[in-house]
């Protein structure tokens, strides 16, 4: 890592290993390959196992701060879900590139991932939401010279964002409040 992102990476992982105390953390050194290294060069991303704080999964990504960052401050991004996966690992990855090539995301954006969360799936959009699950403590991290934000990317499907377009952010998060979504859960039914 460069001298100028290294700092940031490791505070990212640092807050995570903190505020996930008592679960296994694994980082996990992530090529996005030739062409797109470049966007996003010191990639990693922490796959921590389930524990006190939750059953499920969670996979954090450390190393999008840097590239993107505004006056000391950018994302960092959060996926739960039900099981380890090299998939999950890939997606926080596309996350990643998405945001730092070009298409920044931010609170209350959404991205189509193109295809089923995991096979089966009728998720295929990510919602970039508060991390509901982990709260503000993961939420604020952090960085020398600034903060990263860490938001919760939650799979949702093609027509709840069709929903969101219609109704709004806050009304699409009440509906799957309501309805008690398991949002780990990837054969879930739309709520819209």
């Amino acid at each position: 890592m460069s001298d100028a992102r290294l700092p940031a990476a490791e505070a990212v992982e640092t807050h995570v290993r903190a505020f996930f105390e008592g679960h296994r953390v694994e980082a996990v050194d992530y090529d996005l390959g030739p062409d797109r290294q470049e966007a996003v060069p010191d990639l990693r991303i922490l796959v921590v196992e389930p524990g006190p704080r939750g059953d499920s999964w969670a996979y954090v990504t450390a190393g999008c701060w840097a590239p993107v960052q505004k006056d000391g401050h950018g994302l960092e991004f959060v996926m739960t879900a039900h099981v380890r996966d090299q998939r999950f690992i890939d997606l926080m990855a596309m996350i990643v590139y998405y945001h730092c090539g070009g298409h920044p995301l931010g609170l209350q954006h959404s991205m189509p991932i193109g295809e089923p969360w995991v096979p089966g799936s009728t998720c295929d959009h990510l919602l970039i939401s508060l991390p509901y699950l982990h709260g503000p403590d993961l939420e604020h991290c952090p960085v020398p010279g600034g903060h990263a934000r860490i938001l919760w990317t939650l799979p949702v499907t093609t027509a709840e964002i069709e929903y969101r377009r219609r109704h709004g952010h806050e009304a699409l998060e009440q509906l799957l409040d309501d309805a008690g979504i398991i949002p780990t859960d990837p054969f879930r039914a739309s709520v819209a």
